[in-house]
């Protein structure tokens, strides 16, 4: 595969070797008993763009294999052996030191053999049990350094045989066992040895490399979540290979990266599926002509409506670098022809896995650039006012470490940050952790624990906005090939996500003439007037999507230049429950009127409460847009008090918008304001919820 490449080692880079093409390989992992499953097993590096250049994996694992195994064979170990050994047989000793200089000549299989003709040659060699065992395990042997590491440890009833020998084949097996995921198994074993480790070991970086893990595993092995998974059905993977799913808010579109083989040449593409009427899903067909194309396009994030696409392309011709990121829009029913997102955001490294935030506004993706804190780090950009985006930002070294992040996902309520790390504490490989985000800062990345995160590599998740279910791609190996494929699982109820989200729609239209409207929609914190979702309606439809917190306080403002906004006020409105909100927005016309909602005032009060801002910052920007406008702000209030006073209230409270106005430089001629009283009521004052429709703020067109 040869979009997400994420093994690309560091030494890689100093080898000079080109990173443009790539190409794919299956990491081995399976599903982990009894729940045997791996988040997304799929590995992949790019490498030379042309055929007379093309370096594969294989070629490069092969390339640098001998400096690899050198450097796991020589920190396997606990202790180093002197020229006393657990024998006295000269021609085995001379058998495991001609080993041992093999091992240095990175002549592996040769070295191999001479630690078995040791063995052979003296079965109680403990030592040689222990470096065998150790070179199979950087072989990936798991199975035979097992088998070998247990002939030497029957052989530690022998005479010979010290606590250091006992302590060093305890260290293989911890380190066995914690490959293959026995975590009982390894922390029962380091226990039995870790009184027995000299003090000089117990500063070693190794050691406390090991005991981190042995504590970490402790706290989480009695805290195994239920979990069963479940293949997404046909017509869904029916290709060779499909990873790296995303879903619209509304869980009916489904997008994935498609490839029909595993060869260099097997190109990838985007690929989508509908939800149909009676619940299963459409046949994939490609997302469009102009997305996919003769080079490789994936790995792709959409906004929570499905109007906003980033993919990862590699080897395009206006690419910046090795596989660089794109973006279309949809407009009008139709993805707009994509561009190359530029040097502010691209680099001449490789940039892939985008994850926009749920409104596009905010896009996280993971990069190998210069300027990080190691391998693959995560970095964001920010889609600006006029549409441009910022210049990528790494995201610091709260989520980011020395070794590799990758896959960001960040969730619906633009609050929690999913991503993959072998570079925080987690049980082997390659994790996934969240970090939620509290008054604007990243906290403490936190493992998602057991099975979600096993010892293999789990690359990658998405979770649907109602917190149901939680998507990933799986490898699976046979005779007949590799095959990834969609999965699923319910997500665990005890990781907490926040508070709920309501994602429903609605239309757009001109109250004139009934024609859509591609107005802009903002959710807004009343609170601290800070935006929460931003979204735009279809220009050729009318039609819109929109995420509610539930427990929000919040205000919803349609916006179109030209025409009169509409402003609602979320919670008493309720329009969250709404399932298709038609809303109608006015050409600007004089003589034509709007509620000014969310303007708020204490009881029998005129100062502005801070809530109103955001309708206030709003009404700034409505006349800045629009120059030639002059309007007459009405207040408005119940028939509670007196006729004369309600008339005097309502005007100082008009008034107070109009000083707002001007001390944000509208000119004061431009803003006339009058008191109604309660002269004008919306409704009838019978109820205190009425009166409260009736206690409010008019402006007219003039």
């Amino acid at each position: 595969m040869r979009i997400f490449t994420f093994l690309l080692i560091q030494a890689f880079v100093s080898l000079k070797i080109p990173a443009q093409n790539c190409c794919y390989r299956p990491s081995g992992a399976r599903l982990n008993a009894p729940f045997q499953r791996s988040l997304i097993t799929l590995k992949i590096v790019h490498f030379g763009k042309y055929p007379y250049k093309l370096i594969n994996l294989w070629t490069f694992l092969e390339f640098m294999r001998p400096v690899l195994l050198l450097i796991c064979f020589l920190l396997l170990g606990y202790s180093t052996y002197s020229q006393s050994y657990s024998i006295i047989d000269g021609r085995a000793i001379r058998f495991f030191t001609e080993a041992e200089q093999l091992v240095k000549e990175r002549r592996y299989e040769e070295a191999e053999e001479k630690y078995r003709d040791a063995i052979k040659r003296e079965g109680s060699f403990l030592e040689a049990y222990v470096k065998l065992s150790q070179l199979l395990i950087t072989q990936g042997n798991l199975q035979e350094a097992e088998s070998v590491a247990g002939l030497g440890k029957n052989r530690l009833s022998g005479k010979n045989a010290t606590t250091k020998h006992a302590v060093d084949i305890g260290w293989v097996f911890s380190n066995i066992y914690l490959k293959t995921g026995k975590f009982d198994q390894a922390l029962s074993q380091f226990k039995e040895i870790d009184p027995l480790f000299e003090d000089s070991f117990r500063t070693n970086m190794y050691y406390k490399e090991m005991k981190a893990q042995m504590d970490f595993l402790e706290q989480h092995l009695g805290n195994v979540k239920d979990i069963q998974r479940e293949q997404l059905e046909e017509p869904l993977n029916q290709y060779q290979l499909q990873y790296f799913p995303v879903m619209t808010a509304d869980g009916v579109q489904i997008l994935f990266t498609k490839r029909d083989g595993t060869g260099n040449f097997d190109e990838e593409d985007i690929y989508t599926s509908y939800v149909t009427t009676s619940g299963g899903w459409s046949p994939p067909e490609s997302i469009a002509s102009t997305i996919n194309s003769a080079y490789n396009e994936g790995t792709c994030t959409v906004t929570a409506d499905g109007n906003i696409l980033i993919y990862t392309s590699c080897d395009a011709p206006d690419s910046e670098g090795s596989c660089d990121l794109y973006v279309s829009y949809r407009e009008n029913g139709r993805w707009s022809r994509p561009k190359n997102m530029g040097k502010e955001v691209n680099s001449r490294s490789w940039d892939s896995q985008p994850s926009l935030s749920a409104d596009g506004r905010i896009l996280f993706f993971s990069s190998n650039r210069r300027g990080g804190f190691g391998g693959n780090d995560i970095w964001y950009t920010v889609r600006m006012s006029d549409g441009s985006w910022s210049e990528a930002k790494n995201l610091g070294n709260v989520v980011n470490t020395s070794k590799d992040e990758i896959s960001p996902f960040m969730f619906f309520n633009n609050e929690i940050l999913f991503f993959s790390s072998d570079g925080h504490q987690g049980f082997g490989g390659k994790d996934i952790f969240l970090s939620r985000v509290e008054e604007g800062e990243f906290q403490e990345p936190e493992n998602l624990g057991l099975p979600i995160n096993d010892h293999q590599d789990q690359v990658a998740l998405f979770i649907t906005a109602q917190k149901d279910y939680a998507y990933y791609s799986e490898m699976s190996s046979s005779p007949e090939g590799d095959r990834s494929l969609l999965y699923r699982f319910p997500f665990p109820e005890e990781i907490y996500l926040g508070d709920n989200l309501i994602v429903t729609g609605g239309k757009v239209l001109n109250s004139k003439t009934g024609e859509p409207v591609d107005a802009t929609l903002s959710l807004v914190a009343l609170t601290n007037d800070s935006t929460l979702y931003e979204f735009k309606a279809d220009g050729k439809t009318g039609d819109f999507m929109m995420l509610y917190p539930e427990k929000s306080i919040s205000g919803l403002y349609v916006e179109k230049k030209g025409f009169l906004p509409k402003i609602y006020n979320v919670e008493r409105d309720s329009i969250q429950n709404v399932e298709d909100l038609k809303v109608e927005l006015t050409p600007i016309a004089a003589g034509e009127e709007f509620v000014f909602e969310n303007v708020f005032f204490d009881f029998d009060k005129y100062e502005l409460k801070p809530e109103s801002m955001s309708s206030l910052t709003r009404l700034v920007k409505f006349l800045e847009e629009n120059p030639n406008v002059n309007i007459m702000i009405s207040g408005h209030t119940d028939n509670v008090g007196s006729a004369g006073y309600n008339k005097a209230l309502s005007l100082q409270r008009a008034k107070s918008v109009q000083a707002y106005l001007v001390s944000h430089g509208i000119h004061e001629a431009r803003v006339a304001t009058e008191g109604k009283g309660d002269t004008n009521p919306m409704v009838p004052n019978n109820s205190p919820q009425n009166q409260a429709l009736n206690r409010r703020i008019t402006i007219r067109v003039l």
